[in-house]
C-alpha cells in the first residue's frame, strides 16, 4: 500500500483534533504539538479514541498532555533506579570474574565465559575491542600510553566501565553459574530470576533512553517474579507483563543495594501529585502499597531467595 498522507503544520494539525472532538486552547495546544510532536502524542490520546477515530465527548488535551507529563517523570525515576543496579553489577561482576580468572581473561580465554558459544564469545571480543579502540575516557587513554604496548585490551574492571548494558548483560550471561550467583546474590534472587531481570531493563532502559513510553506499555520482554514468594503475591499476585513489575523489581533491588535511596519516596509522591493518571493500566493493584514490598522501608524478611 503506497502512504499517501501528507504532511501538516502545527494549525493543520491543531484543527484536525478539534475536528475530532479534543477539547482546549488552541493556541496552547500549537504549543505543545510544537515542543513533542502530534506523532508522540497519540500514544496518550489513543485510550480517548473512537472507532471512527474521533475522540471520546469532552475529551481534554490537558489530560493527554498531564499523561505525558507523568510518563517524562517516570522514565527519569526508572532511569535513575536502573543506573543504581546496573552500576553495582558492573562492579561485582568485574570483581567475581578477575577473581575467578584473571585481569584479562574475559577477552582472551574462552573458557572464562564458559555460558558463551565460541561464535559469541568473538562478537563478544569485537564489541569490547570496539569500544576500547574508539573510547576517549581519561582512564583509557591513560592505560593505553601506559601499558598498551603490552596489552591490547583493558582490565576488565575498567572495561565494565566502558560497556554498553547490552554487553554487560552478555558478560553476565556467559559466566560460571558460581561467578552470577554471586553477582545476583546481594539481590537476594536466583541467579536465572535476575539474569531475566538484566534482560527486562535493558529493554526498558533502551526504552527510556529514546523517550519512550512507559505508562501502559504492555512489556515485550518479561521479568521471571519469584511468585513462590508470599511478598509477590500480595496484596495481590504481581504480574510481569507491565510496568509495575518493573518498578517492583526495582524496588525490591534498591531496598537491598541502597537501603539508603529516596527513591520509592520520589514514586509515591509522582503518583500522588497525579491522582487522574490512572495507575491501573500499569499493573498497579488496589492497596499496593499495602504489599510487604512497597510497605515504608520493607526489605523481604522471609529467608534466603538467593540460591
Amino acid at each position: 500500500m503506497n502512504f499517501a498522507k501528507p504532511p501538516l503544520t502545527i494549525a493543520q494539525q491543531v484543527q484536525k483534533l478539534t475536528d475530532r472532538g479534543m477539547q482546549g486552547d488552541s493556541a496552547q495546544i500549537a504549543d505543545r504539538l510544537a515542543a513533542v510532536g502530534y506523532y508522540r502524542l497519540t500514544a496518550y490520546w489513543h485510550p480517548f479514541r473512537q472507532p471512527d477515530r474521533t475522540f471520546a465527548p469532552g475529551t481534554p488535551f490537558s489530560t493527554v498532555w498531564d499523561r505525558y507529563v507523568f510518563d517524562r517523570h517516570l522514565r527519569l525515576l526508572v532511569m535513575d533506579a536502573i543506573e543504581r543496579i546496573e552500576v553495582t553489577v558492573r562492579a561485582n561482576l568485574a570483581l567475581q570474574h578477575s577473581l575467578a580468572s584473571r585481569p584479562f581473561a574475559y577477552v582472551q580465554q574462552a573458557a572464562s565465559l564458559p555460558r558463551l558459544t565460541p561464535q559469541d564469545f568473538r562478537t563478544f571480543q569485537d564489541i569490547v575491542d570496539r569500544e576500547y579502540q574508539r573510547s576517549q575516557e581519561t582512564f583509557v587513554v591513560h592505560f593505553k600510553n601506559t601499558y598498551g604496548d603490552q596489552h591490547a585490551n583493558l582490565p576488565v574492571w575498567m572495561a565494565t566501565e566502558i560497556m554498553t548494558f547490552g554487553c554487560v548483560l552478555t558478560f553476565f550471561k556467559g559466566c560460571s553459574h558460581d561467578i552470577q550467583r554471586a553477582v545476583a546474590r546481594p539481590f537476594d534472587v536466583h541467579h536465572t530470576v535476575f539474569q531475566s531481570w538484566l534482560l527486562a531493563l535493558n529493554v526498558i532502559r533502551n526504552t527510556c533512553a529514546h523517550h519512550g513510553r512507559l505508562w501502559n506499555r504492555v512489556l515485550g520482554v518479561k521479568p521471571r517474579l519469584p511468585n513462590t514468594d508470599p511478598a509477590w503475591n500480595q496484596p495481590a499476585p504481581i504480574t510481569n507483563d507491565r510496568v509495575f513489575g518493573i518498578l517492583t523489581l526495582c524496588k525490591w533491588s534498591l531496598d537491598r543495594i541502597a537501603p539508603q535511596s529516596h527513591w520509592p519516596h520520589r514514586l509515591r509522591a509522582l503518583i500522588d501529585r497525579s491522582p487522574h493518571i490512572p495507575i491501573a493500566e500499569m499493573g498497579f493493584p488496589e492497596q499496593w502499597q499495602d504489599g510487604p514490598i512497597w510497605a515504608t522501608g520493607a526489605a523481604s524478611e522471609g529467608g534466603d531467595h538467593a540460591e
